[in-house]
């Protein structure tokens, strides 16, 4: 993955210019073996690249500043760098953000961007709406995929059943409905202006059809 080596290089140069480039490529190459382990399928180099896909909207849009976006794309590298499917709930994200922790303040971050990172990670565990600036950006490129076009949202839930292949039918429908149906139960899925003007209609749409599939295939 040379393209996102190259992103990350940058955006390490940008955020802490003293970093020692040797550590930046190591770290770096690390994340992208990280992403490329064989368990997953959704939570690859591909949702990191949709996740900062969207933050470019988002910039775009000058909900963020291109700053900001660089410390999202950070936190967006490390947010699933830990995922384990066998795991407590939360645990994941509080290992990812320990190593964020420990690779960032070997690079050299300001403390004020470790945090932030840190933060973002922690704040995928329940991806409660936040209430602006980067920590609602992220947020929403976070979970941009659920407004997909209805192709790539049919290939992301077989992904993420296949992540969960050791889990039985039922009880993946149970606990996957579980997940779903407090996002488009809560007023907005997204917390951006943005996101709401143009991608919460479409992961309504997709929300409520997967819903439909998982109560179908639950046991009557």
């Amino acid at each position: 993955m040379p393209a996102l080596i190259t992103w990350w290089k940058l955006d390490v140069t940008e955020l802490a210019p003293g970093a020692h480039s040797d550590a930046v490529l190591a770290i770096g190459s690390d994340l992208v073996r990280r992403l490329g382990e064989s368990h997953r399928r959704y939570h690859t180099t591909r949702h990191l690249v949709e996740l900062f896909w969207a933050l470019e909207d988002l910039e775009g849009a000058r909900v963020i500043s291109a700053r900001e976006a660089a410390v999202g794309r950070i936190a967006g590298w490390f947010h699933d760098a830990i995922y384990d499917t066998t795991t407590a709930a939360g645990d994941n994200e509080i290992h990812s953000a320990e190593l964020a922790v420990r690779d960032l303040t070997a690079l050299g971050f300001a403390d004020g961007d470790l945090e932030t990172v840190r933060e973002l990670v922690l704040a995928t565990q329940t991806h409660e709406l936040a209430h602006n600036g980067l920590p609602a950006a992220f947020h929403d490129a976070d979970l941009w995929i659920l407004s997909a076009p209805r192709g790539r949202y049919d290939e992301y839930t077989v992904q993420v059943r296949e992540e969960y292949a050791a889990v039985p039918d039922d009880v993946f429908a149970s606990a996957r409905a579980a997940i779903l149906r407090p996002f488009i139960d809560r007023e907005s899925i997204y917390a951006t202006a943005f996101a709401r003007d143009n991608w919460e209609e479409a992961a309504r749409l997709n929300l409520a059809a997967e819903l439909e599939t998982l109560v179908a295939a639950r046991p009557r």
